[in-house]
């Protein structure tokens, strides 16, 4: 194999990772915020919402299921920005920001929310679900750059 050819592979390669994580992402987004929508979901947040420094007095001025409505909507939004990225370059940019700052508050649950995190056979465990929000933040701080895949 020569090098223009190696680093064509190399190329459609990253490129097809790049669009696996992409819509990867998206669908987790959209899945997880239509989810919102669901009293289960609502209450499910509620801990991790009510025991976070900047969210705690959100309770006292709306539902429990307009909150989980709200970040819904927002997951989504996310999730739309990414899937139409494809074809809008500039609004990557806008896509990372918002990955980055919902998984750095969602990250931060871990630490902020009593009994999260429990001991099982010697091994300290919490709601694995939220960890998949490290490599989606990871995700988020790639694409913030807004550089262009090569076709």
């Amino acid at each position: 194999m020569n090098g223009t050819s190696a680093l064509n592979l190399e190329s459609k390669i990253y490129k097809t990772g790049y669009y696996i994580s992409l819509f990867g992402a998206a669908l987790i987004l959209l899945w997880i915020g239509i989810f919102k929508f669901t009293p289960t979901e609502a209450a499910a947040i509620k801990p991790l919402v009510e025991n976070h420094f900047l969210t705690f007095f959100v309770y006292k001025t709306v539902s429990v299921q307009m909150v989980s409505n709200a970040i819904g909507v927002i997951e989504i939004i996310i999730a739309l920005l990414l899937i139409f990225s494809v074809k809008f370059a500039s609004l990557r940019k806008y896509a990372g920001i918002g990955m980055i700052v919902t998984f750095l508050v969602t990250l931060s649950y871990l630490f902020t929310t009593p009994g999260v995190w429990k001991i099982v056979d010697g091994v300290p465990v919490t709601d694995f679900f939220i960890l998949k929000d490290l490599m989606l933040l990871g995700f988020g701080l790639m694409i913030i750059q807004n550089k262009q895949v090569q076709s």
